[in-house]
């Protein structure tokens, strides 16, 4: 028989009568009449009767042209199975009820039946809009059942699972529950992320108890477009929410560690530094498990995101008279408190962050895009690329010059309140000790291209004489021919060039570029001791080889060195101290040192302690600094250090944005520091609070100009016009 031919009916027969051409036994089950259609058309399970018992097969109707024999003859029908009742209506058609379904079950959750249709499970509509079943009881997994009956019940079985959520297996008040509970999970969801911050120290209640208008813009655009459209915006607004949340968070970890947010142009790079640290920290299985963790992470947000727009979206359109009068009501209040700048706990309640968070970041993307042609311009302009080298540096010749950095050493371990006494102190102390070397010192600020983090964009800043402020700027530069400051030592032919950096434990390419002759990393200094966390060699150490391997050395060149001291570097536990010079050997004794350290879990605990011990790891690299002058100086050394940038905001405070850092230079021999008398700096190593401030990319020119040939006419020329000053105001006074 055709699917789509509906059964035959035979003709009405007195009960009684033989069924003529047709075996008795062949049909225990008289033919149906009167109200039996019904009663068997209806297979829906409900929760008062059961379903039909599926080990009692159920005979066809017998058609004159498909007359089968039944395998075996089939028990008689239970009287009270084949007796419907009183109750019901004789020729019932099964039509109108199976299609009737939807209706009720919207009617049962209490929602009208426009979004159910648009949203029901693929199931569901098949069940709808199926043709009649003229074998209502027939098992479709029966090979013996006819082929025609095998659709329909496969469709209810469809329409079964796909009522799930909507109270098909749960009783009314639970389905009810699940669906309100689903909506206002899905409204908090999408309001939490549009109102999160994008930096940890904005996590407060009153930012969350906002009203934004985005909210309310998405609401009126999903309310005025027609069902396919809604479905459609509502992922892509969602999918884009979702997207901006994971940048948040992105930003909240870089405002934690560089102070600023993350750069969708230059920052990607960063995250492969960052899974390299988890494999040095975690080994490769536990970098492997973070990055799967990180895209299962992420593609849960998207989904769940897109998810919740849908869902909102959906309910609107159920209830579309409450959600225009809601967006209205609402819209009204914003424009009110808006205007009259209503706050709550100080916090506006009518915002638009979530808008000008947006067009800060095509802003940014856009700055950055164009940033490559602007740095490449900057990158051509250098006012001594044509100076001969017999004309450089000629008032340093014959000297040792050393420029040090200090990890972290930036402004606020002289300015906060709460490190202040005991940095007032190590300086004072270190003062004394160059005094009594015969050693002098000015000091100053330079402004860092970063904080937090970065040493590499600081270094190159500084040697460069650019504002190189991230990751792309670095590689045009280390691949360019622009000279930098140690280059330019180089370019004399007066200098060996060599450097200490014991942070690096890679290859490092780029050293070539700085004009390096020779480059001594963590594993070239002869250290045999224990890392301190991020630190491969204690700042000592770094020095003590520093003196044995190239300064120590009899019938030497002069030397130019660029010092790493990365004994303060994050996370400042546990820390070295200071130990008598001769008993350094090969750094074995530090494995005591560190195990009288703190443990760095439990400093981070408390802010308070992460402060402290980036104090103490500040005071350490100073004294590890001085100490090592006034033991192996003369009067050839002259001493450039300074930091590379601010510590993380932990230690700063978060609302502290200076990106200071103090810069000294110590001399024994007076000439030296009689060229940069002119800069205004402070005396000593500790930099007066209103002593010059200048960008670090600065200091290069201004160094190469007080040291030139130039530079050292015009103060032979200032002496000589003391002289002549003194001379005339001692004749004056004997006249």
């Amino acid at each position: 028989m055709s699917h789509l031919t509906p059964p035959r009916r035979q003709l009405d027969r007195d009960a009684d009568a033989p069924v003529p051409d047709q075996p008795e036994e062949a049909s225990p089950t008289p033919a149906a009449t009167g109200p039996e259609p019904a009663a068997e058309t209806d297979t829906r399970p409900t929760d008062d009767t059961p379903g039909p018992d599926p080990a009692s097969p159920v005979e066809p109707e017998p058609e004159p042209e498909h007359q089968t024999e039944p395998d075996a003859e089939p028990e008689p029908r239970p009287e009270a199975e084949a007796d419907p009742g009183p109750q019901a209506e004789p020729e019932a058609d099964p039509e109108p009820r199976a299609k009737a379904e939807p209706g009720a079950a919207s009617a049962e959750d209490g929602t009208e039946t426009e979004t159910e249709t648009e949203t029901a499970d693929p199931g569901a509509a098949s069940a709808t809009d199926a043709p009649d079943n003229p074998h209502p009881l027939a098992d479709p997994a029966d090979p013996g059942a006819p082929e025609d009956a095998a659709a329909p019940a496969a469709a209810a079985a469809g329409a079964v699972r796909a009522g799930w959520f909507r109270g098909r297996r749960l009783p009314p008040r639970a389905a009810a529950f699940v669906r309100v509970g689903t909506s206002v999970l899905a409204a908090v969801f999408v309001l939490v992320a549009i109102l999160v911050p994008d930096r940890l120290d904005r996590l407060a209640l009153e930012n969350f108890l906002r009203l934004p208008v985005e909210a309310l813009f998405l609401a009126i655009v999903l309310l005025a477009l027609p069902p396919r459209g809604r479905r459609i915006a509502a992922v892509v607004s969602g999918a884009l929410i979702g997207l901006s949340t994971v940048l948040k968070c992105l930003d909240m970890g870089f405002y934690q560690t560089l102070a600023r947010p993350f750069d969708l142009v230059f920052d990607w790079v960063l995250l492969t530094d960052a899974a390299d640290w988890v494999k040095d920290s975690f080994g490769h299985t536990g970098e492997v498990l973070a990055v799967i963790g990180v895209i299962v992470l992420v593609v849960a947000v998207l989904a769940l995101s897109a998810l919740a727009m849908v869902r909102l979206a959906n309910v609107m359109a159920r209830h579309r008279a409450v959600a225009v009068r809601t967006t209205l009501v609402l819209g009204v209040a914003w424009i009110t408190c808006f205007t009259l700048s209503v706050q709550v706990a100080g916090v506006p309640l009518a915002t638009r962050g979530y808008s000008q968070f947006l067009v800060n970041r095509v802003k940014y993307v856009r700055e950055g895009l164009g940033d490559a042609d602007v740095f490449r311009k900057q990158l051509a302009v250098d006012a001594y690329a044509d100076t001969p080298s017999d004309q450089l540096l000629t008032g340093l010749r014959g000297k040792d010059v050393l420029f040090t950095f200090i990890e972290s050493y930036g402004r606020v371990a002289i300015d906060d309140p709460k490190m202040a006494p005991e940095m007032d102190a190590t300086l004072q102390e270190g003062n004394a000790r160059l005094k009594a070397a015969g050693f002098a010192a000015q000091s100053g600020w330079l402004r860092s291209p970063v904080t937090g983090a970065g040493s590499w964009l600081a270094h190159s800043t500084f040697l460069s004489g650019l504002w190189v402020k991230n990751q792309q700027r670095y590689r045009t530069l280390t691949t360019s021919d622009r000279a930098t400051l140690t280059s330019y030592f180089q370019k004399t032919g007066a200098w060996r060039t060599v450097g200490i950096v014991p942070g690096v434990r890679k290859a490092w390419p780029e050293g070539k570029y700085f004009g390096l002759d020779h480059i001594y990393d963590s594993t070239h200094l002869g250290y045999q001791g224990p890392y301190f966390s991020w630190t491969p060699v204690p700042d000592q150490f770094s020095l003590e080889a520093f003196q044995k391997l190239e300064h120590g050395k009899k019938n030497r060149d002069p030397i130019m060195a660029e010092i790493i001291l990365a004994s303060s570097h994050n996370p400042w536990s546990p820390i070295a101290h200071i130990i008598d010079w001769k008993d350094l050997g090969n750094g074995k004794i530090f494995y005591k040192i560190k195990k009288e350290g703190t443990n760095p879990t439990e400093v981070w605990k408390s802010a308070q302690r992460v402060r402290t011990e980036y104090r103490k790891a500040i005071q350490y690299s100073v004294d590890s600094l001085t100490q090592w002058v006034q033991r192996y100086g003369d009067d050839n050394t002259v001493l450039v250090f300074l930091g590379d940038h601010q510590p993380v905001p932990t230690v700063t405070g978060g609302g502290n944005t200076s990106r200071d850092v103090p810069i000294t230079i110590v001399a024994r021999d007076p000439k030296v520091l009689q060229r940069v008398s002119g800069w205004g700096w402070t005396d000593g190593l500790k930099p007066a609070d209103n002593a010059p401030e200048w960008a670090m990319n600065q200091f290069r020119d201004r160094f190469l100009k007080a040291f030139g040939p130039q530079e050292a006419s015009q103060a032979q020329a200032s002496r000589k016009a003391t002289v002549r000053r003194t001379n005339h105001s001692g004749s004056s006074s004997q006249g």
